[in-house]
């Protein structure tokens, strides 16, 4: 008996430590894709027909790209350009590494975003004509879709640097923007109070525009602004619960920090919600900027556990203090935050010190142990950059401008038209092996909770160590990437087909609350190394 029981706590042992066990991490490396994009990526998302769209503002003036076949655009309301034949707005095609302007009609200055359920993107409000405005783009695969915005809808405030998030009715959204403390729905027809926004306003700076927001496993909205935080009943329009003050300084904009939320996983049943919120800026920040002074960044992130009876911040600090950057989810889980300064606030020409180098946050490491400090870019980017997760893994980077138009010369940080690619460590070639390759799905499409088989292939195949996730695209813009989501998926234990072919089956979300309706990336992890995703519709 005592030899079955040793032989079973050895056997334990070595299933826990392979399903921790995680790979070295390595610098990563960067890639120029596009030398001059035309148009400085302020807004940007991946669609489900593997093109990336960007866009900046209508009233820049002229970008470097012109719209195509003599088009203009005509608009007696913008305040740079009334007869405009210049591109405000691209598409790049990921597996050409080409790109085409699109024609944005009204202006979409620090607007918004969020994918429907049926992958057509929805992009709302935006300064001067466009801040009611409801674009919508139809994503194609044969260059033939641009921008639609003839449509009936209309938001009921402008929306100026407000926050969306799919809600689970395949209703979006829309929260605050400056001088709006309130928030509506896409489709809708109504707005409704938020006094929350009101009462975490500072006078003069606001630090509460762009609020975090992230829908919790009981179908609520978590609600961030400045240092403070709500539960939402949308539905009701009540406070749920009021979660402690977050240490540190604002971390919403001008003192613009970052937030995710971290992967749900099938074995709570997706119940545990906590997010994650990095840097921003010392109350004094955005004063001290505007004055000509340079105050350090915030160093501190902060976790909660949105979920727990008694929820609290745990503190934790990263390798430098940084302000303006990206945060995103890597498809095993892990965090990359990427972009931004070390000095400063956002809004024009308030920051320097560039944070050239990523930072890779490993959620389920000790604290005190989850940072570690990446390869560096050489391309500065600060105020109005963006990135995305691609499905191929890499991570797409573009935008910084830190000017009120397009300004390349005399300036320390000028306009930034350059296009990147990060390849994390999890590319690097010396993980070939561990590389997973999606065969074959028997469903590109699936209901909540229904079972669907992966067919995939690994040279080096990690037993117990195998993951299914699904990554749901971001909206990014101002630091934020709205509506970004990642679940780990139940499967069965994978089974070899033949050779280095394996198949598991897989079960889809149980809910609309857990995953939102849409298109996700769907990734197979072995040991920390993913796949390069198949899109799938889950409905």
């Amino acid at each position: 008996m005592l030899q079955f029981v040793v032989a079973l706590w050895i056997a334990l042992l070595f299933v826990v430590s392979s399903v921790s066990a995680q790979v070295a991490v390595k610098p990563g490396s960067w890639e120029l894709v596009v030398k001059n994009g035309g148009v400085s990526a302020m807004h940007m998302t991946t669609t489900y027909k593997n093109t990336v769209v960007m866009f900046d503002r209508t009233d820049f003036g002229a970008s470097q790209l012109r719209l195509p076949n003599g088009s203009c655009r005509d608009d007696p309301n913008d305040s740079a350009l009334t007869h405009d034949c210049w591109a405000h707005s691209i598409e790049y095609n990921i597996a050409t590494n080409n790109l085409r302007p699109l024609m944005i009609m009204t202006d979409s200055w620090c607007s918004s975003g969020a994918f429907a359920a049926n992958g057509n993107l929805i992009s709302t409000g935006g300064y001067n004509d466009g801040g009611m405005a409801v674009r919508s783009f139809v994503p194609c695969d044969n260059s033939a879709c641009d921008w639609n915005e003839g449509g009936p809808n209309r938001l009921k405030e402008n929306r100026w640097y407000a926050s969306n998030q799919i809600l689970p009715d395949n209703r979006i959204i829309v929260v605050g923007g400056r001088g709006d403390f309130s928030y509506e729905f896409v489709p809708g027809g109504q707005s409704f109070s938020l006094p929350f926004l009101s009462q975490t306003n500072t006078a003069n700076v606001e630090n509460n525009l762009y609020p975090f927001l992230h829908l919790s496993s009981d179908g609520n909205l978590f609600i961030f602004a400045n240092k403070d935080s709500i539960l939402f009943d949308y539905r009701t329009n009540s406070v749920v619960k009021t979660f402690p003050r977050m240490p540190g300084g604002p971390r919403n904009y001008p003192s613009t920090g970052s937030s995710v939320m971290l992967p749900l996983s099938a074995s709570d049943g997706f119940q545990t919600i906590e997010i994650l919120i990095c840097g921003g800026a010392p109350d004094n920040g955005y004063s001290s900027a505007n004055a000509g002074k340079f105050v350090d960044a915030l160093q501190s992130c902060g976790r909660i556990v949105i979920t727990d009876p008694s929820p609290a911040w745990a503190m934790d600090n990263m390798p430098a203090a940084r302000v303006m950057e990206d945060m995103l989810i890597l498809p095993n889980g892990e965090i990359l935050i990427i972009n931004g300064a070390e000095k400063g606030t956002a809004g024009w020409d308030l920051a320097t010190n560039p944070a050239l180098a990523p930072y890779l946050y490993r959620p389920n490491a000790m604290a005190g142990q989850r940072f570690t400090v990446l390869g560096a870019s050489t391309i500065p980017r600060m105020y109005h950059s963006t990135a995305n997760v691609l499905p191929d893994g890499r991570i797409f980077v573009g935008g910084s401008n830190t000017h009120a138009g397009y300004v390349f010369s005399g300036v320390t940080f000028p306009t930034e038209l350059r296009l990147e690619a990060y390849s994390p460590y999890y590319l690097d070639g010396s993980y070939s092996t561990s590389r997973p390759s999606i065969v074959s799905l028997s469903e590109d499409a699936v209901s909540y909770g229904s079972k669907f088989t992966v067919q995939f292939s690994v040279s080096n195949y990690v037993a117990n160590n195998i993951q299914f996730t699904i990554y749901s695209p971001s909206f990014t813009t101002h630091s934020y990437s709205m509506n970004q989501r990642l679940l780990v998926l139940a499967s069965t234990t994978p089974k070899s087909v033949r050779g280095s072919i394996y198949f598991a089956t897989v079960t889809a979300p149980p809910s609309s609350v857990a995953a939102p309706p849409g298109y996700y990336m769907l990734f197979v992890v072995n040991n920390g190394i993913p796949s390069v995703a198949n899109w799938i519709h889950v409905s």
